[in-house]
This record gives structure tokens, sequence and C-alpha cells, in this order.
């Protein structure tokens, strides 16, 4: 089905953001003329289908920021939905372990900021107390955080789109927006099937969202630089040493979050993911090489100052790509009977990374203003599970459009 040449809000982007975000915009505006411009053949191709399907529960973020604040409440939204919608979902928990001494420093900090955050039923473990929620980790301390879960993430953006179909709003595939311009005191959205002339538009692109940001006269920085998330996949007889997710203190200047061990709404158990900065946005093998991604990212100032900054993490990253026992190593400091574990690979990711020009990883959700239209400049993980909440964000935002405007950010 084409688009239509005229509509009251368009969102740009299908993935689950932008599904969300067009449900609750037909939620205030019963009755609106509303299309969903989607570049891909399918739902979700991108981000939404190809992460682990973690549903987060709030420990990571700095109180009193968008993530700390949306990712509690959009979890508990999330799980509400799922229970209505029938989706399937599993609330495993989530161990996050120090495996020795010179951690527990970080291990603290993380516990402030979960009771600072309210995440739900968090709990410190002590040494002797890890076995009890993994019989085959090991650690110093630990925290437990029970409301941490999995999902399809897929199946809740295809129930979001639902929602938006039984709404009135129309679902185009295959339609890959180009740029936006104010016409009449309105938007005409050019795009790979015509143009479409909306009042307003919310444009959640993910991985090519600050091409069209700036396309609609938005500021260059932050820039989407794409970092690729590989997984292994264990062995069945090894997956049967870990119950839930076991996840290492990360690194607090990076936002990533280390060599994890997750068990999936499949059963599988995934080692992951890498972080390793990808040849181009959709580099999903990283043989993909695309000379103007690659181009955008090495011109961009921040680039480098970033790898200055970051450069020991790097080479890290660099040995797992490489060699898939040194990620498994990884794992086994917090199980250690997973030394020499079979592994086969697994499911890889770009994650939508913005980097600022002075060279920081930006770590909170970036929204943008600019005439008639709203701009998602950052949103990786927890934006999945943030969706429903997020979305609300989103469309207080749209419904304060005053014209342009730097927008929200935490």
């Amino acid at each position: 089905m084409r688009p239509p040449a005229e509509c009251d809000l368009a969102v740009i982007g299908g993935g689950i953001l932008g599904q969300a975000v067009a449900r609750e915009l037909l939620t205030r505006r019963p009755g609106a003329r509303l299309c969903v411009l989607e570049a891909e053949p399918r739902i979700g191709a991108h981000q939404t289908g190809r992460s682990s399907g973690v549903v987060h529960s709030g420990i990571y973020y700095e109180p009193g920021s968008l993530k700390a604040r949306l990712c509690v409440e959009g979890a508990r939204a999330l799980y509400d939905y799922c229970d209505a919608r029938g989706i399937p979902y599993r609330r495993s928990g989530k161990l996050i372990v120090a495996a020795r001494d010179g951690e527990l420093a970080r291990l603290d900090e993380l516990e402030r900021r979960g009771i600072a955050n309210a995440v739900p039923g968090l709990r410190r473990l002590r040494v002797d107390e890890i076995a009890a929620v993994e019989p085959h980790a090991r650690g110093v301390a630990a925290l437990h955080s029970p409301a941490t879960g999995v999902v399809d993430f897929v199946a809740v953006a295809r129930a979001y789109a639902e929602d938006v179909a039984a709404a009135g709003g129309t679902l185009h595939l295959d339609t890959r927006v180009r740029r936006a311009l104010p016409r009449d005191g309105r938007l005409a959205i050019e795009h790979s099937q015509g143009t479409t002339v909306a009042a307003q538009a919310v444009f959640c692109a993910g991985l090519w969202s600050d091409r069209l940001a700036v396309a609609c006269g938005a500021p260059a920085d932050p820039r989407i630089v794409p970092f690729r998330g590989g997984y292994l996949k264990l062995a069945p007889a090894e997956a049967e040493l870990i119950r839930a997710n076991v996840y290492p203190v990360p690194n607090p200047d990076l936002p990533f979050l280390g060599a994890h061990l997750t068990r999936n709404l499949a059963g599988e158990v995934l080692i992951g993911p890498s972080a390793l900065m990808a040849p181009a946005r959709d580099a999903y093998d990283l043989r993909r090489i695309s000379r103007r991604d690659l181009g955008e990212t090495l011109r961009w100032p921040g680039t480098w100052k970033m790898m200055a900054t970051h450069w020991r993490a790097g080479l890290i990253e660099l040995r797992h790509a490489a060699d898939p026992g040194s990620f498994v190593a990884e794992a086994a400091r917090m199980v250690p009977a997973l030394q020499g574990a079979k592994t086969s690979p697994g499911p890889a990711g770009i994650r939508a990374q913005a980097l600022d020009r002075d060279g920081k990883l930006v770590d909170d959700f970036v929204v943008h203003r600019t005439e008639h239209a709203v701009h998602v400049r950052n949103a990786p993980s927890p934006a999945a599970t943030s969706s429903l909440a997020l979305a609300r964000l989103i469309a207080d935002e749209l419904e304060g459009d005053g014209g342009e405007g730097r927008g929200v950010e935490g």
C-alpha cells in the first residue's frame, strides 16, 4: 500500500519505539490520520529484532536521568501490556557478579543507583548466597534483580502495530525516507515512494536518526557511530549451567555492559555482546563495509577523541571478535565451569550509539525538535524496555511543539 499524499501525523521508523509512539499518538488523538513509514520490508529488522530480548530493571542508570526514570516505568508498563495481550515473557531475574574485591566499589555504586531508581526487589548477596540464585556462579558479592526478564521484542512491536491499525493508522513498508522540509506550515516528507505532507512528524529512525535529523535542520551533534554487538551461543550441555542472566560489573566509563550470559526466551544461552565499532550501519556481517558510513564515522572529530580515550577497551573488543575463546574466558570469570566451553556463532546486532563532538559516548536518551517534528537522536538499550514510557515523553514533546528547539535530554 502506497503512503498517503497527506496525513495529520507521520512516524518515521517502524521498530518497537516507532510503533509505540504511533500507538500513543492515536490514543491521544483518536481519528487522526496517521501513517508509519518504515524503510525495511518487515518490522524489527534492526535493533528491535537483533537484541538479546532482555527487559531491563533500571539498575545501571544515573538517578534522575531519563533512562533511570523511563526504564523502571517502562518495564512495569511492558509487563502489564504483555499480560493484557498474551505475549509470552519470562521474568527470570539477573545476577550482577563482582568476581574480585577490586569490583566491589563499582558494585556498591550500582546498588546505590538501583535503590535510588526504585528497582523492584533488588538485593545484595553475600558470597555464600550467590549459589542459591545461580548454582555455578562464583564471586565475592553480587546484586540480584528479580524484575529483569526476557521477551520477544519483535512480537511486542507487532502487537503495537496491530493496535495502531485498529485505531486507524497505516503502516507502509519498503518506504525509505530521504528528508523532510517545511511547506506551507506543514512538513513535506520525501521518501522512496513519493512525498507525504504531514502536519507533524516523529522520527524514530535508529541507525539513521542523525542523518534525517540534520536533513531537517537539527544540529550535527551528536553523530551516530555504529557498534556491532556479536554473541556466541553456548552448546546445550554448557547452557544447562545457567539458569537465567549473569552479568559482570560493567566499566562505568562505557555504556556497554560487558560479556554477559543471557538465557533468551527460546531457552538458548548467549555470551556477549561484543562492542566493536562497525564499518557500516548495517554491518551484521563484518565483511559489509559502507564507504559513506565509515567515512562519516572517521570524519567525525568525536571518533578520534573517543579512540584516544578508550583504546584499551577497543583492543579488548578486537580480541573478543577475533578469538571466541577469549570471550568464553571472560564469562568464565563469573561461572568458572564454563572455561573451555563449546560455542557456536550467535546473533549479531548494531547499536545506534550517539557520540558527541568531544568524544563522549552519549549515555542518555536524546530528543531534538525541528519545525513540526520531533527527532529521537539517541535511543539505545533500554529503549525497547522503556518503549511505552518513552513514547509518552515523545508525544508530550510533540504536543508542546512550538517550532524549532533543542528538545529533551537527560
